[in-house]
């Protein structure tokens, strides 16, 4: 390594074009690399050893690889002693000195989404038995991973549906339809692209929380570590920025132990983007911690930059301040703006409408009773002055519900008190106890559901209406949908406007068919919703040997799935089971054979990819073909 590194700095000294005051310019010699200068690969090659480091032989030509050689430059040894040694911006790193936005690793992982308990707790494990394997992969491993794959066991769920307990057939699917999908959250992102690339209104996730762990694996349950966390992270946040419409907004539930981390990841990877912090008080009862006791925790809004994209807060009827709706001061006459003379109708002390603006030799009393008990207010002040309303008639009717009668020495007076303000950076609400309104709530919805700490139903609520509460047709998208937080929200927000916003959630464990889909089904069912939603599943490939080998109890078991493998699996070009000894197999440790099987799997092929939508061997079904079609809008 020292070597090459000298044998580097001795070539670039000589071409001043790479040199400033005596000192190499390493972004000069990267920017010459990435652009395959002509001057730079001359030089290289004068050098046997920089030559059979970056250059390879192919059919008698010399092919510089030019990533490696910007990685090797990019290095800290590389001239530590140059200001360009240090670059001139701030960003996360991958633990091994490089920055995390440079990388181009992905991470494939199964967390237990839900298996977070209050802020500050660290025994988020216990009570949770479900095995999970992470898997980390390098560029050069990448070929088919991010395909769309075919989805299978499609199911139709609507309100005649529900009242029934079973799902009809699924027909054409479309993008109107709600869907709940099973499977890799990162590869049904991918798979997601196809139909919905900008086109998301809101994304809503509640990711792993990774809190502090002595393991430093993530093998079981949600120890992650730290680097790998915020690669597992970066991998589906580039992808959710793809999904996201130009204006549309992502919000992450997260807690104090990746909090500064995760946001200034967020601010790299949408850099046109503010980013918000919300500290949402979820645990008001505290939970103990070695100096503090935890009550809340946070959401990141991460919004387009100087754009009006948050909608206003909701006041309590006793905090709204009232004011008279009829105009005092300078320019506050009749005179001043002739379509703001008019009546305000009232009944039974009820605001009910709006007359038309009075011409200007119509000179009417402050009240005037009519028939049917409907009175006319005028804005004519104590002194019998004629005034004007506060807003145009042309604008009254939109803010009507703003408007109160109320009587006062023989007439009436009409004021107005927003029930709006700006949304404060502070939530603190019952309604937010995550006790309260998440777990007890879906334990009655669901009983036998037992998450461990599933969020409050109008936290998730409110922070998407902050988002598209004046979009009825939004898309809001959910892609660690755990308990099925996110589109029960959305359905209660339909139902309080009339809305027609339409979820997409994914979860790849087994729970999702007896939590999450249930829960949808339940709440549909409950409400009497006219609502609908399309279930489906990523269909299975090598993915099935996974859930097995996770579910293997002992070696008998496990040596059957070894021989399966080597029968029908997807292995990595670079392994070979069959010149595994059974003896020496069979005398591994559980874990450890559990492991070798793991690694031995292909992960591009953990679901079957669209394009062997017609291969036999998967043995799709004519329906689940016919749907995936639809899904995707191709043809056969």
């Amino acid at each position: 390594m020292q070597n090459l590194l000298k044998d580097l700095e001795a070539l670039l000294q000589r071409d001043q074009s790479f040199i400033s005051d005596g000192a190499i310019l390493k972004n000069a010699v990267v920017e010459a690399a990435l652009n395959m200068d002509t001057r730079l690969l001359e030089l290289l090659m004068q050098s046997e050893t920089i030559k059979e480091h970056f250059f390879t032989e192919v059919a008698g030509a010399l092919v510089f690889d030019k990533v490696k050689f910007q990685d090797f430059v990019s290095n800290k040894a590389f001239l530590p002693d140059s200001y360009t040694a240090f670059k001139n911006r701030i960003g996360l790193t991958d633990g091994r000195g490089d920055y995390l936005n440079q990388s181009r690793d992905v991470v494939l992982a199964w967390p237990y989404k839900d298996c977070v308990l209050e802020g500050g707790m660290t025994k988020e494990d216990q009570g949770c038995n479900e095995v999970f394997w992470n898997t980390t992969l390098a560029p050069d491993d990448i070929t088919r991973l991010f395909e769309p794959k075919v989805m299978t066991g499609w199911e139709r769920w609507d309100a005649e549906a529900v009242v029934a307990g079973k799902p009809k057939s699924v027909g054409e699917v479309s993008e109107d339809d709600n869907l709940l999908i099973k499977g890799n959250n990162l590869l049904v992102l991918h798979s997601l692209k196809e139909n919905y690339a900008g086109k998301i209104d809101c994304i809503y996730i509640d990711p792993p929380y990774n809190p502090p762990s002595k393991s430093n694996t993530f093998l079981y349950n949600n120890r992650f570590n730290h680097s790998s966390w915020l690669t597992f992270m970066k991998n589906r946040l580039e992808v959710a920025r793809q999904l996201l419409k130009h204006d549309g907004s992502l919000i992450v539930a997260i807690d104090e132990n990746e909090f500064f981390y995760l946001g200034v990841l967020l601010k790299e990877v949408f850099p046109n983007h503010e980013v918000h912090c919300i500290s949402v008080v979820h645990n008001p009862r505290g939970v103990q911690g070695a100096n503090f006791s935890y009550i809340n925790e946070y959401a990141l809004f991460v919004i387009p930059k100087a754009k009006k994209s948050i909608g206003g807060r909701v006041i309590d009827d006793e905090e709204v301040d009232w004011s008279n709706f009829r105009n005092w001061g300078t320019e506050s006459e009749r005179s001043d703006a002739k379509n703001c003379f008019y009546s305000v109708k009232v009944k039974d002390g009820e605001v009910i409408g709006f007359g038309e603006v009075l011409p200007d030799n119509e000179h009417p009393e402050q009240t005037v009773e009519g028939e049917d008990g409907v009175f006319e207010v005028f804005p004519i002040d104590t002194k019998g002055d004629e005034r004007k309303w506060r807003y145009a008639r042309q604008s009254a009717d939109e803010i009507k519900n703003l408007l109160r009668a109320v009587w006062r020495k023989g007439h009436y007076e009409i004021e107005l008190g927003k029930n709006f303000g700006m949304m404060r950076t502070v939530w603190q609400d019952r309604r937010y106890d995550a006790n309260g309104y998440g777990s007890q709530l879906l334990r009655e919805i669901v009983p036998g559901c037992d998450f461990t700490f599933p969020k409050s139903l109008w936290t998730v609520h409110d922070c998407i209406k902050a988002v598209v509460g004046e979009k009825k047709t939004a898309k809001v998208l959910d892609f660690f949908a755990g308990s099925g937080t996110t589109g029960h929200a959305v359905l209660e927000l339909n139902k309080s406007d009339n809305g027609r916003r339409t979820f997409i959630m994914t979860e790849q464990l087994d729970y999702v068919e007896t939590c999450t889909k249930q829960r949808i089904v339940e709440v549909i069912k409950r409400d009497r919703l006219n609502a609908r939603f399309v279930y489906a599943e990523a269909m299975h490939s090598n993915a099935a040997f996974v859930d097995r080998i996770g579910a293997a109890s002992d070696m008998t078991t496990l040596q059957a799935i070894h021989a399966d493998i080597q029968a029908t699996g997807y292995l990595r070009y670079d392994v070979d089971l069959s010149g595994f000894d059974t003896d020496d197999f069979a005398a591994l440790p559980l874990a450890d054979a559990k492991r070798v099987l793991m690694d031995c799997l292909d992960a591009n092929h953990l679901y079957v990819d669209l394009g062997s939508l017609g291969d036999a061997d998967f043995d799709i079904s004519d329906e689940d073909a016919r749907a995936t079609r639809s899904f995707y809008g191709v043809g056969k």
